[in-house]
Parts: C-alpha cells; sequence; structure tokens
C-alpha cells in the first residue's frame, strides 16, 4: 500500500522540466536595456521626422511584445515537430528569399531590395532564413551525422544549400548577413563533428570569391576604404564612422548620462538601429559597453553549454539548434560591436534584442524562445532519467 502514493507521485512529476533561468534573465536584462536607449537614441529623429518622438519607440514595444509572444509559442512547441519539418521550412525559406524580387511585393530601402510587404509593415526575410536553415542544418546533422563526420561529401551537402541561401542574398544584396550564415553553417558543421582539414580547404577554396565579392560592389569598396582610414574622407564616406567613434570617445569611462548624448542628435545616422552601441558608449561610457558584452556573453555561454549537455544525452537536433542560436547571436553581435568600434566594416547588421528593429527583433525573440525550449527538453529529460533511476534503487 505504501508503494502506491510513490508510484502515483512519479507518474505526475515524469516529463516536467525547467526553462533555463540564465537564458530567460539574459534575454530580458537585453531587451530592457534595449528598449531603454530606443527610447534615448531615437526620439530626436522621430521629431525631426515629425512622427512624434516616442513613435520609434512605440513601434519597438509592439514588435517587442510580438516576439514575446512567439517566444513564448516556441518556448511551449516540441522540437521534435520543428525536425519533422525542417525540409518544408527550408523551402518557405528560399520562398521567402525569391519573394523580394517580385515586383509590388518586395521593395528597396537604402538601395537594397530586402523586404516584402506585409500589409502595415515590412518584413526582412533573411531574418527568418537565419533560423530555419539553423533548424534544417540541425536535422540534417542528426540525419547524416556519420557521412558529416567521415567524409567531404558529407560536408558539401549541407554547404551546397547555405551556399544557395547565400547567392540569393547577394543578389538582395545582403553580404552582411551571407557572411553571417555562412559562418554560422560551417560553425554548425564544424561541431556537428565534420573534419576540421576539410572545413579549412573548402575555406581556402572560398577565399577568393569572398574577396571578390567583398570589392565587386563599389559600396562595398568604398565601406572597406571607409573603414580603415574614416579621418580620410571624414564628411562623406567615413562620416558614419567617424561620427560613431566621436560618441564612443566622448563617454569615456562612465558616459555623459542616460539622455545627454550629442551625436545622436543628427550626426550619427541610424542611432537607434545600426549604431545604437554608439549612444550606449557615449552615455553609459566604457562602462555600459562592458554590460552589453557580459550580456551576450551570459546568454550565448548558456546557450553552448545547454547545446553540449543536451548532443551529450543523445538529444542532438535540441544541441545542434542551441548550437546555431548561440552562433548566431554571438556573431552579430559581434560584427555589430566591432562595426561601431571601428574594427569592421559596417555591415548593417543590428545588435541583437538591442537595436530598434521590425523582423529582426520578432526572430531574435523566436530564436530565444527556441533556446528556452531546448533547456526545457534536456531538463525534462534529465529528471526523467533521474527518477527512473530513483524508481530503481527504491525498495519495492
Amino acid at each position: 500500500m505504501s508503494a502506491m502514493p510513490n508510484n502515483q507521485a512519479t507518474r505526475r512529476q515524469d516529463g516536467q522540466g525547467r526553462y533555463d533561468l540564465g537564458i530567460v534573465l539574459a534575454a530580458i536584462a537585453l531587451a530592457s536595456l534595449g528598449t531603454i536607449m530606443v527610447a534615448s537614441s531615437s526620439i530626436a529623429v522621430a521629431d525631426n521626422q515629425q512622427v512624434g518622438p516616442f513613435h520609434y519607440l512605440f513601434r519597438h514595444l509592439v514588435f517587442l511584445g510580438l516576439g514575446a509572444t512567439l517566444a513564448i509559442i516556441a518556448a511551449r512547441t516540441e522540437l521534435s515537430l520543428i525536425e519533422r519539418h525542417a525540409p518544408k521550412l527550408l523551402l518557405f525559406g528560399i520562398f521567402l528569399l525569391l519573394l523580394v524580387f517580385v515586383p509590388g511585393i518586395g521593395y528597396r530601402v537604402n538601395g537594397a531590395r530586402r523586404w516584402i510587404h506585409l500589409g502595415i509593415s515590412g518584413f526582412q526575410s533573411v531574418e527568418a532564413v537565419k533560423l530555419i536553415l539553423i533548424a534544417y542544418l540541425a536535422s540534417y546533422l542528426v540525419r547524416h551525422r556519420d557521412s558529416v563526420q567521415a567524409s567531404m561529401l558529407g560536408v558539401l551537402k549541407p554547404l551546397g544549400i547555405a551556399v544557395l541561401l547565400v547567392g540569393l542574398l547577394l543578389a538582395q544584396p545582403d553580404f552582411g548577413s551571407a557572411m553571417l550564415l555562412m559562418t554560422v553553417s560551417l560553425g554548425m558543421i564544424w561541431l556537428g563533428g565534420a573534419r576540421l582539414r576539410n572545413l579549412a580547404l573548402l575555406g581556402a577554396l572560398a577565399t577568393p570569391a569572398i574577396a571578390w565579392a567583398a570589392i565587386f560592389e563599389e559600396y562595398r569598396f568604398k565601406r572597406l576604404k571607409s573603414f580603415l582610414d574614416p579621418w580620410s574622407d571624414p564628411f562623406n564616406d567615413g562620416f558614419q564612422l567617424t561620427q560613431a567613434l566621436i560618441a564612443i570617445g566622448r563617454g569615456e569611462w562612465f558616459g555623459v548620462g542616460l539622455g545627454a548624448s550629442v551625436q545622436k542628435l543628427f550626426y550619427l545616422p541610424e542611432a537607434h538601429t545600426d549604431f545604437i552601441l554608439a549612444v550606449i558608449a557615449e552615455e553609459l561610457g566604457f562602462a555600459g559597453i562592458v554590460l552589453v558584452l557580459a550580456l551576450f556573453a551570459w546568454l550565448v555561454g548558456r546557450g553552448f553549454a545547454i547545446g553540449l549537455r543536451a548532443v551529450e544525452r543523445g538529444q542532438r537536433f535540441a544541441g545542434y539548434s542551441a548550437f546555431g542560436i548561440s552562433l548566431m547571436l554571438a556573431l552579430q553581435a559581434l560584427v555589430s560591436i566591432g562595426v561601431n568600434l571601428g574594427v569592421l566594416p559596417t555591415k548593417g547588421l543590428t545588435l541583437p534584442l538591442i537595436s530598434s528593429g521590425g523582423s529582426s527583433v520578432l526572430m531574435t525573440c523566436l530564436a530565444v524562445g527556441v533556446l528556452a525550449r531546448v533547456s526545457y527538453e534536456l531538463s525534462r529529460a534529465e529528471n526523467t532519467a533521474a527518477q527512473a533511476v530513483q524508481a530503481e534503487g527504491a525498495p519495492a
């Protein structure tokens, strides 16, 4: 009689998991800091455009709310469902990239055809494609793990899919996102067990093509020249970078104070989007940059740790998905920060969860939701295994 309550308790607890608190808190902290800085950096821009001083703040909050909803949905969705439909999702991603070239649906922003009309707002296709490619590669690495680890052909097949997507992105053109996708793909394939020498050989063969793509377009060549020496033309090609560096220099150790930035007052272009870190540096100083770096390190570190534990437990799709999302967040944050600090050429990538945006905010929140789901399913599996061990050791 005494064994019955224990068995019932075990059945009630079976299948229960826990979301990783570190991921949730890091994402909330980054989003909160982003909301504050979007408010600070966008008021002057919105007022000048006569759309109301808090236009971009309200817009950002709306997309953040929608993104939080997507994150919750993702966090409650079984990963097996995503894995099962990964090939179909890939076809949908290719369809999204092709839609930008359809007249009346796709449209240009700043000379690049990257957006599609969604009624009241636009949507940047590549933001969804980043997550779709991660899901597809994770499923591929599960299905063809032995081939990827043993042969060059096993590496070439998933890279071929990435190259196809990169080609569509270069046609828009979107060089920054194209290189991000390729780097994440290589990173996931390496973490999936591919031999380093195979990846190194492919990287050496691809380097001339990447270099050609970087300098073939005149605007990319100008960006590269201005990055190498922005002060040689501080009022034309080097204007954006020099203004960002001035903002960062003014911040010194602890900044000039929240809301007190001068550079955001029509000197620094894209102050609330691509160059929001420069405003953070000016208003919060070196301490603000360290805070941003620490929060991203916390989020990405937890993601990699959870991915490693999942792979070790045999939950390979979950683990590879965590690796891919962590790589994407880390690389995009590092590129955005590097551009603001003048150590990388301008790429047009936003700072995840901090920069003002629409589709980028939505898809980053969705990515965090998937990462949280990985932590939940890992915790659930660990709890179930622990309960099984306890049940075996319990007296009859």
